[in-house]
């Protein structure tokens, strides 16, 4: 046997035990000869570098040093999941799917499974690239730090796919953790506070040796492509375990709520049982085609429902209530809270939302009150322990005065929040407003963070953002822990932001309930901040999912006038000014012409509903093409359906309600046409 045919034959032994110890849970030969082998690999690759493989075992103990981890978009978009916590969540759930597909629906029970979410690229069989979930559009490029996962497959096995994903979680066991614990309070060093947060700390650290030491496991459970080989969710998990990945054994098919709240109600008790954290139960739709047919929101799946198990909740002190001033002048009042221990990490402050909630639970200073984690995510406190309340307890008055610029608040009728009317005046305003501008999901200023902005406002340089675009490194190098190098950065920072395209630049631009995708729907109905800030509110309202109150919160940004929404008390640039300005500098406010190029406005005015499998397109890009030339897609079927577009195994029931309306069935072909014209 030659060295190339003996290194591979290594290789592949070596990949099996590892398949067999860390994801069937069986070992099939000792450490010992384990290491020997793995070892006798090592020299043999040491000798013939010729025959070098990134994706060999030997890879796996690390050693490759990352300093900046690039930022990735991802190919298709990590959507978070709408959360449930009773059975009538779930039930109403239910029936919005039922009435948007055909035929029986069943589904798919998974446990949530509590880690850093991951999103993996196979490549002919290779992994190719591990991203975090980030912000769900883009994360960050971490596949050097996941290789040293054992439980991840370097090389898959099987009829796998050409290329696509697969998603999951990095989640580091009970035993693991603890024993990691162990090390650090031997050491005399501070214990890592829950698995959770230490994954994903683990996947940024900057040496791959270092996160080689730590026992992290990769569960998986969602394939992504644009064509998949399996029909089903379950068939999906089958088809992923027999390519070599780490599958949770658990998941089950059910074929109603019923049988779903079982599988919830069994998990709920037996979950302290299993060697890894778990906050719920996902329930999908376990028809891929349903899947597809029921589509997204802007933020989750409607196919899919997180079930949360019962937050952990417990009591402590309320010591202080003071109040935090947002970028929009909308004051929260936060709850300032004796330490306190709540599902893995130490709980000291919690939002208190506002004068409504406050008054609503009788919340006050001095007050024993329960705290429990909303989704375990975000603290807040469901109620007050009257018993434990001091006897001279005084009513919390609410404050009427900014407590950063001291200017009287104002709340607008049907409104639940205080504001601070004084916008160009409010330091803590003008900051937040420009930090939101430099953020990841608006103009991704590099070279420019929260601090550096605050220091620009404190110190004059800058009072909004489009002050950024006429900075210079001598304006810069004079302001404190700034070197020339860093200033150069920020310079260069702001100019790359330039690039950044309309419907990023308006979601900056921080418009009071203009999100990122209001922001898109305004920016491609509209494409260009000029016939923006000319709309009418009749024009306003009759863009898709724009109602009163965004409608009313854009004329008010770009009013002529000089006063504020709420009063006259504002000074300096109105907005319009400033977006003269940004427009001066070069930043994107239309959209460009390769976008509008592949934009039509043939199917404006017109509503279609996509139902069915297509043979020529996607039904994503089907959808992408309805938009693209003006029209609007819907999910289900009404008097207002000018179109459903009818593929193979379109449901006979929405057939059946497109012909009592009297609404027009086209085919694949027809749609196809009726763009081409």
């Amino acid at each position: 046997m030659n060295i190339e045919q003996q290194i591979k034959e290594l290789r592949e032994e070596l990949r099996a035990y590892n398949y067999q110890y860390y994801v069937l849970d069986n070992a099939t030969v000792s450490d010992f000869e384990f290491d020997q082998k793995l070892k006798e690999l090592q020299q043999l690759e040491d000798a013939h570098p010729e025959y070098f493989d990134a994706n060999s075992p030997t890879q796996r103990v690390g050693g490759e040093i990352t300093k900046n981890f690039e930022t990735v978009k991802h190919n298709f978009r990590m959507y978070s999941l709408d959360n449930s916590y009773s059975k009538e969540d779930l039930e109403d759930w239910e029936t919005r799917v039922k009435k948007m597909v055909d035929g029986d629906v069943n589904y798919a029970c998974e446990l949530k499974y509590d880690g850093a979410s991951m999103s993996l690229t196979y490549e002919k069989g290779v992994l190719v690239r591990a991203v975090t979930r980030g912000d769900g559009f883009q994360g960050d490029n971490v596949t050097a730090n996941v290789k040293t996962i054992k439980s991840v497959p370097l090389q898959l096995k099987g009829d796998y796919p050409e290329l696509f994903e697969i998603r999951g979680e990095i989640v580091l066991p009970f035993d693991g953790f603890n024993a990691m614990n162990e090390e650090r309070i031997a050491a005399g060093e501070e214990p890592y506070r829950n698995p959770r947060n230490t994954a994903s700390g683990s996947l940024k650290l900057q040496d791959s040796a270092e996160v080689a030491k730590r026992p992290l496991d990769c569960l998986l459970y969602s394939l992504v492509a644009n064509k998949l080989p399996v029909a089903t969710q379950m068939e999906g998990l089958k088809k992923a375990s027999d390519w070599g990945f780490k599958v949770p054994p658990v998941a089950k098919l059910a074929s109603s709520i019923e049988e779903v709240l079982e599988f919830v109600n069994y998990w709920d008790k037996h979950r302290h049982e299993l060697p890894y954290e778990t906050d719920g139960v996902v329930v999908k739709v376990n028809s891929l085609q349903q899947q597809e047919e029921l589509g997204y929101t802007s933020k989750s799946p409607r196919w899919a429902m997180a079930y949360k198990f019962k937050a952990e909740q417990v009591s402590t002190v309320l010591e202080e209530i003071t109040y935090q001033v947002g970028r929009t002048g909308a004051i929260t009042p936060v709850a300032n809270l004796q330490p306190v221990e709540l599902a893995g990490t130490t709980v000291k402050r919690a939002s208190l939302h506002n004068a409504d909630q406050i008054e609503k639970l009788d919340i006050r200073e001095r007050d024993t009150v329960y705290v429990e984690k909303g989704g375990e995510i975000i603290p807040k406190i469901i109620g007050v322990n009257l018993e434990e309340r001091p006897e001279d307890s005084q009513p919390t008055k609410y404050i009427s005065q900014c407590p950063d610029c001291h200017t009287a608040l104002v709340r607008t009728e049907g409104d639940a929040k205080h504001y601070c009317p004084n916008e160009e005046g409010c330091s803590t305003q003008i900051i937040g407003r420009i930090q939101h501008f430099i953020s990841r999901k608006a103009m991704d200023i590099e070279g420019l963070g929260g601090e550096t902005v605050a220091l620009l406002v404190n110190e004059g340089v800058i009072k909004n953002y489009a002050d950024l675009y006429a900075l210079t490194v001598e304006d810069i190098l004079p302001l404190e822990r700034m070197a020339q190098k860093s200033a150069e950065n920020l310079v260069e920072g702001v100019s790359k932001s330039k690039e950044i395209p309309f419907e990023r630049v308006l979601f900056a631009l921080g418009i009071r309930f203009v999100g990122e995708t209001v922001a898109k729907k305004l920016a491609k109905h509209f494409k260009s901040i000029d016939a923006l800030m000319e709309a009418s509110f009749e024009q306003l309202i009759a863009v898709d999912e724009i109602g009163d109150r965004i409608a009313e919160s854009v004329l008010a940004f770009f009013k002529i006038e000089t006063q504020d929404l709420f009063s006259e008390i504002k000074q300096g640039e109105t907005h319009r000014e400033v977006v003269e300005r940004l427009r001066a500098y070069g930043v994107q406010l239309a959209i460009s012409e390769e976008e509008l190029a592949g934009q039509t406005d043939t199917l404006a005015g017109s509503t279609f509903v996509v139902s069915g499998v297509f043979a020529k397109v996607s039904r994503t890009e089907l959808k992408k093409l309805i938009e693209d030339n003006g029209g609007k897609v819907s999910g289900s079927i009404s008097k207002k359906t000018s179109y459903v577009v009818a593929g193979d195994k379109m449901g006979p029931s929405k057939r059946t309600k497109a012909e009592e309306l009297g609404v027009v069935i086209i085919t694949e072909d027809d749609f196809l046409a009726m763009i081409a014209k």
